[in-house]
């Protein structure tokens, strides 16, 4: 069943309503970010200042350094992923340098499943996995709460059922 809103934005053309990722999964990955990469840091100090001297510890800036970098690339990231559900088809968009769109039909969908490992979990994080018939079609929306991520797999199951009796 379509809204009125969503006949009136394809009819003029306009933009989805995007939802953007929430905050939380920025937080998780920089965090993980920050320790393995801390951890990296401190043990080629520990090394190189053991084996080869306190000179060498210098290097202990390298793992450092990139995790500065990762830092800013993890923000940016994290802002060009977003979602629209408009009224045939989930549309998903993501990346910086590659950008990628990902238009899944709501008739399509075989599967919608929402799974959280551990790690996701301690963070309130949950992400919704879409499998389709054609595996280039499958996609992925992380981090979400999973609140959201049990109302989105609802009615996208919803939708792919409804818009599959026609098949």
């Amino acid at each position: 069943m379509e809204t009125g809103s969503a006949e009136n934005e394809r009819a003029a053309g306009a933009e989805p309503g995007w939802t953007a990722l929430p905050p939380g999964l920025l937080r998780m990955r920089r965090l993980l970010l920050v320790v393995w990469l801390g951890s990296a840091a401190v043990a080629v100090g520990w090394v190189l200042g053991a084996v080869a001297g306190p000179a060498w510890a210098a290097f202990t800036l390298l793992p450092l350094a990139a995790a500065a970098w990762g830092w800013v690339l993890l923000g940016r990231n994290w802002r060009s992923w977003r979602y629209a559900e408009r009224a045939d088809d989930l549309l998903i968009v993501r990346g910086v340098l590659w950008h990628e769109e990902t238009v899944v039909p709501y008739g399509r969908m075989q599967l919608v499943e929402v799974t959280s490992g551990p790690v996701e979990r301690h963070f309130g994080l949950a992400t919704v996995q879409l499998h389709t018939a054609a595996a280039a079609t499958d996609a992925t929306i992380p981090g979400l709460d999973p609140a959201e991520a049990e109302r989105l797999r609802d009615r996208l199951t919803e939708l792919g059922q409804a818009r599959s009796a026609g098949l």
